[in-house]
């Protein structure tokens, strides 16, 4: 079969290398010039920027193996755990990264939360110090709070109800509330719960004290949410490397990948498309099209006459982002843990700035991700400043040296940076549709879906294509599901379904024995 493939994201390139396989003829059409998606990495005067973040961990074993197939499990210690001793998995035959580019390494995860001058576990954990940060009366609020959630449930009709049935409303005021809204740019009573059954279902106080219970078993195999998981896999130069040898795969099996392939029009004809036009006056000719691009822009691509459907696709809405890389000489945070690192910087991850007086989001400090991220990472410390807005609003059209001025005066005014500290590089990406938002018309995506599934030959894939907030690996799932519809082995019902279960997204039955 001829197959269009709408996206070169890990949705899109997943449907491609399967439909490949069962030996299809496969187009793939991206309308930037990068494979990846939100998944790519950013090159900058030899630093390395990844795009919100990527652990590559799922509970879906065929997505583990996929991504194993494509880049092996470190056989030796990465640069920084060698020079600092600190001890990692390793896989026996594994490749050393020292020596090889193409390998995942073995990481320790480490995510705080960064509020009122404390560093908080993320998600919050019950050690002395996260009560000593909140202070005796802060914290006896936050127990009373959480058992009067116990005892009367609130409806959960809204994201802010979600959050207070799990957290209790104290906990909730502090931790979620304002970074929510920093994040959508809505407070979360206007945002569907549907969001948070999809990221944080599993994490709850009650997990929370599971987890530490759990802890103190005998055995190895134990059930742990993701989100409170130490250990992830990582490509030494970040997520982008992963796809990108994914494509370079697929083009020397003989797919074709066409850049800056931008969709302008779906033809169809008796319920089944049959041709794709892009805007540079390409048209090729399909016999099924697995489509990633974003819902609002594939239905009037279908030429829908459906006022109703049509109005529904362009009122979903989503939140854009903007990243900031700074090099600098040194932070200004201490490393209080027991962790050594490089530089004795601080061995976050990724670090959730919750105070609501800086516009600031997250900081990723990429050092602490893959020391092959940057040139020096034993003198320079490079960081990402994830700022969340609309496309076209004041922070999304300020000029670069005017965003890159705001992160370097937040930075200061919370204490992660002082005035001491040297600047030495910066940049800035901004990433369009990075999020689909649960907010708007949203609420009637079914009918939407619905009428989309009228297209016997048309599958959508991928979080933008499906508008939902999917990880990689379940954008991946999405193109298996898809590709199994295709040939008969399964319906598009199951398509939809993707991440949809009860269980947390990422929950898991594993051993971290070596």
């Amino acid at each position: 079969m001829r197959i269009i493939v709408i996206g070169a994201g890990p949705a899109g390139l997943t449907a491609a290398i399967e439909l490949q396989k069962k030996g299809h003829a496969v187009t793939v059409l991206e309308s930037s010039g990068e494979v990846g998606g939100i998944s790519r990495t950013i090159r900058h005067n030899g630093q390395r920027i990844d795009i919100g973040g990527h652990r590559f961990f799922s509970k879906d074993e065929r997505v583990m193996d996929w991504w194993r197939d494509v880049l092996p499990y470190q056989g030796a210690l990465s640069k920084d755990d060698r020079i600092l001793g600190r001890e990692a998995r390793t896989v026996p035959g594994g490749p050393d990264p020292e020596k090889t580019d193409e390998v995942f390494l073995i990481r320790h995860r480490v995510s705080r939360i960064y509020y009122q001058g404390h560093f908080f576990d993320y998600p919050i954990s019950f050690k002395p110090q996260t009560f000593r940060n909140m202070g005796l009366g802060t914290s006896m609020k936050a127990g009373f709070s959480y058992l009067a959630s116990c005892i009367r449930k609130l409806p959960e009709d809204s994201l802010e109800n979600f959050y207070i049935n799990r957290f209790g409303r104290q906990l909730y005021s502090m931790f979620f509330e304002g970074y929510t809204e920093k994040v959508w740019g809505r407070p979360p009573k206007e945002i569907s719960a549907d969001w948070g059954a999809q990221r944080v279902k599993g994490v709850s106080v009650a997990a929370l004290i599971g987890n530490v219970l759990k802890k103190l078993l005998p055995g190895k195999n134990k059930k742990v949410e993701t989100s409170l998981i130490e250990e992830f896999y990582y490509p030494k130069f970040g997520p982008g490397q992963l796809w990108e040898t994914v494509a370079k795969r697929f083009q020397a099996a003989g797919g074709e990948l066409l850049f800056h392939s931008r969709v302008r029009e779906i033809e169809s004809r008796g319920g089944k498309l049959t041709a794709v036009l892009c805007e540079d006056g390409k048209r090729l000719e399909a016999d099924a099209v697995f489509s990633s691009m974003p819902l609002k822009e594939l239905v009037p691509a279908l030429g829908c006459r459906d006022g109703e459907i049509a109005a529904i696709a362009a009122g979903l809405p989503y939140r854009d982002f903007v990243t900031v890389g700074l090099l600098v000489d040194k932070l200004r945070l201490t490393n209080g843990t027991d962790i050594p690192t490089l530089g004795n910087i601080v061995p976050d991850c990724w670090i959730y700035v919750q105070d609501t007086g800086v516009f600031l989001g997250r900081i990723q400090i990429f050092n602490n991700w893959s020391p092959y991220m940057l040139e020096d990472p034993a003198h320079t410390v490079w960081i990402g400043l994830e700022y969340f807005c609309n496309e076209g609003d004041h922070f999304w059209s300020m000029s670069e040296e005017e965003t890159v001025a705001l992160g370097i005066e937040e930075l200061k005014r919370i204490g992660v940076i002082g005035k001491e500290t040297k600047v030495l590089d910066s940049c800035r990406a901004r990433v369009q549709k990075a999020y689909p938002a649960y907010f708007d018309t949203y609420g009637e995506i079914d009918r939407l879906t619905a009428w989309l599934d009228g297209f016997e030959n048309l599958y959508c894939i991928g979080r933008n294509g499906q508008h939902r907030y999917n990880n990689m690996d379940h954008s991946m799932a999405t193109a298996f599901a898809a590709v199994e519809a295709l040939e008969g082995r399964g319906d598009k019902a199951a398509v939809w379904k993707v991440n949809t279960e009860q269980e947390y997204h990422e929950e898991k039955r594993t051993s971290f024995g070596g």
